[in-house]
């Protein structure tokens, strides 16, 4: 069923178009799906009076009304850039998985209170053999929920995707939660374990919402790129001879559809200009075709005839080091005033390193003077956007 459905969207879409069909085909599946499961779960907890069914119906209606926001997400995420929204509508997909997220947790606190009342109140739950057996029945289309949505993730990377497959694993535990706790009930009278069954329904719901929760904001908030995605970026640059280095690689997602990166790279600063001109756009380029990112590429001038300068770069090179592999350094450079030369460069340190920046410039200062008593040392320390 999953190959057929796939193969069927992928037949009747355009590559440009097949991942929002791959949303949509994920959305009205999950709709209709869970209206299903919805309805069927609701009837068993009437029949049988059990909160914890009853919650886990509950719980497939929320799980509807998010494949309806995701929906609604993929088509407005769809729009094209517009004069208010120049680098499209893509992040509103993250904003639909923020609000299926909020939904959860409102769900999982009216179950908890509901829970809490039937643990303090317990009331005896009816049992049927085939109850069990339609209640195993709907695990089942859950598993192939999980599975399917899997599928779709991959193809498209969809943070709702991610979202509905976890979601539906997480459904998969809940009803056999609730199997558990009508077996217990009908074997050992233990009519409190349907109050604890939903409680404990309730809490593992919650933080499904939490991971959800924490999936969306990052791309929010702002994210580092993959390394993946980083290191073709500089190896791209840097097949030109006249680069002979990248820095500064600062990406912006603004959805899976649009991304603006910009990078400095340092060029032989005796190359002719149109020359390197012609070999930056060709990146430029490049990087657009192979990755889809649109990036700019400022140029930063390096003199490689200038010995001293060679000699202190590989000097600065050996000290930081010496002090920690994980430093990187760029835009050394010399200047003079007053007949007094100063050595400047700007040092990259990783965001969880624990010395402070203070601390760090002041020691590798420290060591440069004792090298160069004559020189005054400035170290810009900065974090790496990547």
């Amino acid at each position: 069923m999953t190959e057929f459905l796939i193969r069927l969207v992928k037949k009747r879409n355009g590559e440009s178009k097949l991942r929002s069909a791959y949303g949509y085909l994920s959305g009205i599946t999950g709709i209709v799906c869970n209206l299903l499961l919805c309805v069927t779960k609701f009837t068993l907890g009437v029949l049988t009076g059990a909160l914890s069914v009853t919650a886990d119906a509950v719980n497939n209606l929320t799980d509807c009304a998010a494949n309806i926001v995701t929906l609604t997400g993929i088509k407005l995420s769809d729009k094209p850039d517009d004069k208010e929204h120049p680098f499209g509508h893509g992040r509103i997909e993250y904003i639909s998985a923020l609000i299926v997220a909020i939904s959860v947790f409102v769900v999982s606190f009216e179950l908890a209170k509901s829970s809490l009342s039937k643990i303090i109140h317990p009331e005896e739950m009816k049992f049927s053999v085939w109850y069990l057996v339609i209640l195993g029945a709907t695990v089942l289309v859950k598993i192939w929920m999980a599975y399917f949505n899997s599928k779709l993730y991959k193809l498209t990377d969809n943070l709702n995707l991610k979202g509905v497959k976890l979601d539906s694993i997480n459904d998969c535990i809940v009803t056999s939660a609730t199997i558990i706790s009508m077996l217990l009930s009908h074997a050992f009278k233990l009519n409190i374990a349907d109050g604890i069954t939903g409680l404990g329904i309730s809490v593992f719901i919650f933080f499904s919402g939490v991971g959800i929760l924490k999936e969306v904001l990052n791309p929010l908030i702002g994210e580092p790129p993959s390394k993946e995605v980083t290191k073709r970026i500089e190896k791209i640059i840097c097949e030109s001879d006249i680069v002979l280095g990248v820095h500064d690689i600062i990406i912006h997602s603004y959805g899976k559809s649009r991304t603006i990166a910009s990078a400095d790279a340092e060029v032989n600063a005796d190359s002719d200009i149109f020359e390197i001109h012609g070999a930056i756009d060709g990146a430029e380029r490049k990087i657009l075709d192979e990755l889809g990112i649109v990036i700019c590429i400022h140029m930063d001038p390096v003199d490689t005839s200038d010995k001293e300068t060679a000699r202190l770069r590989k000097e600065a090179e050996e000290i930081i080091k010496e002090y920690d592999e994980a430093f990187s350094f760029h835009d050394l450079r010399i200047t003079e005033a007053d007949g007094q030369k100063k050595l400047c460069f700007d040092l990259a340190i990783p965001f969880d390193y624990s010395e402070r920046k203070s601390r760090i410039a002041e020691t590798l200062e420290q060591r440069f003077t004792e090298k160069h008593p004559d020189m005054q040392i400035e170290i810009n320390i900065e974090h790496s956007y990547t």
